[in-house]
């Protein structure tokens, strides 16, 4: 037995699982922790050994490391024990950008305080935080940068990028105050992320969890207060879609919308199920839907989801931007789909003060020639303030085909309380119900341009 005992721990030695062989501390490549000076070359040289030796884990102990950009490699799990804090710096020149391209607004951006590009086996885990001091890295950089605030902010760095990865997990950390967008993820495949709590707002921006063009992803059980939107789906090259998703049991808070495919819309959506949510106190919207840049938007589910303080609770939009956002890569898509969408089980709470005055609850509009097809809303309960008038029942909405998609595009004013549908074909609308606080002289539903049926 002794004997065997043996040979399997040598065995275990030559093929790298001891814990000496495995675990990088960054302590012992020089990084202080003591949040004073820049530890990014100490934690740097402790991941670069790491996949040097074939992998394994890269300890971050208690302490507060400040650091600029840092870049995660192939079989490393980045491990930031209770007590561990990644504070990047606020000096916004130190950071790198190793991925530029365009987002939806057409601002340049892409620097990152933690980045992977083109790894696998890549994982962030632990019970500790990484901050990116966003409010004060704003306040230094407007002091040097007297450009207009849309067109400097694309220099502030992201929290955490993940650019065509595979395998990728990031598990129980906390991510806090992003000087742009908290988390984005980019062509990347296999990608799992649960228990992660985010609480970033303060600079314009702070989306929460952004998946752009990645394949097989899981997200589970994620607290998220966010400045932008909190879960938000992206397609910013025509290269890749997002594809073979899944989202459940989630608690979304932000400035903007809760959950979000769009506006960033050249590649497809399709099967994506996201259940279980819990979204609050939204300042934008609830659900919303968009492709505007030519992607196939279709095979997505949407189900058990409670909203409390929503300003407009769900807006789908089929429209004809078609921006282009990696302007090396891709060229202008033709308008895209908007098909066999699923939302169900919903109950909602909309915020008295909206976007829209008096509020409305859902908004559907494709454009003329191209229409939202197949969209079915089922058991969905949405209590409104109501007060609208006859004359509000007269408004003209408008069709902005080729703007950014917002609710605030079609307001001020919507003719219809409850559902307002245009250019539409084979929409149904299954135990769809309106509590109102007070009477509403506008319809409850419209449907223009378009077909529809009704079951109660």
């Amino acid at each position: 037995m002794k004997k065997l005992i043996s040979v399997i721990f040598s065995l275990l030695i030559s093929i790298g699982f001891s814990a000496d062989a495995a675990t990088f501390n960054v302590r012992k490549y020089g990084a202080k922790g003591n949040g004073k000076r820049l530890d990014t070359t100490a934690i740097q040289k402790a991941i670069d050994a790491c996949t040097a030796a074939g992998g394994g884990t890269v300890i971050v102990p208690a302490g507060t490391y400040l650091s600029a950009t840092i870049e995660l490699k192939d079989n490393v799990n980045l491990h930031l024990e209770k007590g561990a804090v990644i504070l990047g710096t606020t000096d916004y020149k130190a950071y790198r950008n190793l991925d530029p391209f365009t987002e939806g607004l057409g601002i340049d951006v892409g620097t990152a305080l933690m980045v992977a590009v083109d790894a696998k086996n890549v994982s962030l885990t632990g019970e500790g935080v990484i901050d990116g001091q966003g409010s004060a890295l704003k306040e230094r950089h407007i002091k040097e940068d007297t450009r207009p605030e849309g067109q400097r902010w694309g220099m502030r760095p992201f929290l955490l990028r993940w650019v065509r990865c595979n395998d990728v997990t990031v598990k129980d950390v906390t991510l806090k105050f992003a000087g742009a967008w908290t988390s984005h993820y980019f062509r990347c495949n296999d990608v799992t992320i649960d228990n992660v709590t985010i609480r970033s707002f303060g600079v314009a921006h702070n989306d929460g969890i952004n998946i752009d063009g990645c394949s097989r992803v899981r997200i589970s059980n994620c607290d998220i207060v966010s400045g932008d939107d909190a879960l938000c789906f992206k397609t910013t090259s025509a290269q890749s879609g997002c594809n073979d998703i899944v989202v459940t049991n989630m608690r979304l808070k932000s400035n903007q919308a809760g959950i979000k495919m769009g506006t960033e819309s050249m590649a497809a959506f399709e099967n994506i199920k996201i259940s279980n949510c819990h979204i609050y106190d939204t300042k934008n919207g609830g659900i919303k839907l968009f492709s505007v840049d030519g992607a196939k938007l279709r095979n997505v589910e949407i189900s058990d989801i409670t909203m409390e303080e929503v300003r407009t609770p769900m807006l789908f939009r089929l429209g004809s931007r078609l921006s282009v956002f990696r302007k090396h890569e891709d060229e202008r898509q033709p308008i895209g789909l908007f098909e066999n969408v699923v939302i169900r089980n919903v109950n909602a709470v909309a915020a008295d003060n909206a976007q829209l005055d008096p509020p409305s609850g859902i908004l559907i509009t494709g454009i003329p020639g191209h229409y939202i097809t197949n969209l079915t809303l089922e058991n969905i309960h949405i209590r409104l303030l109501g007060t609208g008038t006859a004359q509000d029942a007269l408004c003209k909405v408008p069709e902005a085909e080729d703007q950014y998609p917002e609710v605030k595009t079609f307001g001020p004013k919507i003719p219809a309380y409850g559902v307002w549908a245009r250019h539409v074909r084979g929409l149904k609308l299954k135990n769809v119900t309106f509590d109102l606080k007070n009477p509403d002289a506008r319809p409850e539903i419209i449907c223009e341009d378009g077909d529809m049926e009704i079951y109660r």
